[in-house]
């Protein structure tokens, strides 16, 4: 593979459009998506010492937005099931505010949401397996394990629109089987 360099000066005209449209799509908040890009192109800026040239500039900066939306998400999830619990008290001894924050248990799942979770993931992976190689492939690496589509394209040598053909055919036989198997 070529060795790559990397121009920030062209990263906001080159990239922009491109990491706000893929980050968008994952956060559905167009004002943290603008704040997912900025912080991206600033964690580039300070990582640029370590970037090998092993990938082109865009699926480096990909790589980095990804792990910033999931430190996203993970924010949002630690903050998720928590409240905030104000009481007046007023006895003989003493008044007052007693203030308590409650963070929901994450243990506390019934054996109906574990069951039910199992069942989908079990239902998945079977739709899957009734794929032919190639469709399953592509589902895989663009859908669960997030792949950027040049990535996808070089390691299984095809052009982007035959991936978004294939992606499209491999969606429409998955939701009709989990249609079937599952709901």
């Amino acid at each position: 593979m070529p060795n790559h360099t990397l121009n920030p000066d062209n990263w906001i005209d080159n990239y922009s459009d491109y990491l706000f449209n893929y980050t968008i799509s994952r956060v559905n908040d167009r004002e943290m998506a603008k704040d997912l890009v900025q912080d991206t192109f600033f964690a580039a800026l300070k990582s640029m010492k370590n970037f090998k040239g092993d990938a082109n500039e865009r699926t480096w900066l990909i790589a980095i937005l990804k792990r910033k939306i999931i430190d996203h998400y993970r924010k949002i999830n630690s903050k998720k099931g928590q409240a905030e619990v104000r009481m007046s008290y007023n006895s003989d001894e003493a008044e007052g505010d007693w203030l308590e924050e409650r963070v929901s248990d994450p243990f506390d799942k019934t054996a109906e949401d574990k069951l039910e979770n199992e069942e989908l993931g079990d239902a998945i992976y079977n739709c899957l397996g009734k794929l032919p190689e190639k469709q399953a492939n592509v589902f895989k690496m663009k859908t669960i394990e997030g792949l950027d589509t040049e990535t996808i394209c070089n390691e299984l040598n095809i052009t982007a629109s035959n991936l978004w053909v294939i992606i499209h055919r491999a969606r429409n036989a998955m939701a009709e089987c989990l249609e079937e198997n599952w709901l």
